[in-house]
């Protein structure tokens, strides 16, 4: 059952590293090809950094962070997700997610990021992110989801 969960966090790490070959192969660094616009578009752009360009240049602090990080989604995957599907599931989308960009730092110094969002009821133009970036989120709002249901869950055993 475990090969499932592997294959999803697999399936979010060739997604991620596809798409980010397509950008960097048929886009000129810069260049934003309109799909809604002005709302997505795909925009060529490289992030040495962390969420938002932060720590920029620190690539060894993201190469011990990530490590650590995938240690411990493994960890938490053996050990405690067993028998709870949305949790496993949870772990191993933060996994692709962590490894695609983890890729991109070792194997270019940098990270492609080409999605482009402009949300019209704010005018608030999002950070440009990626795959990787959009399962990292999906993975934290999966995480929380199944922390509500299981403390839901919890209390109605001791009640």
């Amino acid at each position: 059952m475990f090969i499932i969960y592997y294959g999803i966090a697999l399936l979010i790490v060739v997604l991620d590293q596809w798409t980010k070959w397509l950008v960097v192969k048929n886009m000129e660094l810069g260049e934003r090809i309109s799909v809604m616009d002005p709302y997505l578009g795909w925009l060529s752009h490289r992030n040495r950094g962390a969420a938002w360009g932060m720590l920029e240049g620190q690539m060894w602090l993201f190469a011990i962070i990530t490590v650590a990080v995938v240690a411990g989604i493994l960890w938490y995957f053996h050990k405690h997700a067993t028998g709870k599907p949305l949790f496993q599931l949870s772990l191993m989308v933060l996994l692709g997610g962590a490894i695609g960009n983890f890729i991109d730092r070792m194997l270019r110094g940098e990270v492609v990021d080409f999605v482009d969002v402009l949300i019209p009821v704010i005018n608030y133009d999002f950070p440009i992110f990626n795959v990787a970036d959009a399962a990292l989120t999906a993975g934290v709002v999966l995480m929380i989801i199944f922390i509500i249901i299981d403390e839901k869950q919890e209390k109605k055993k001791v009640s």
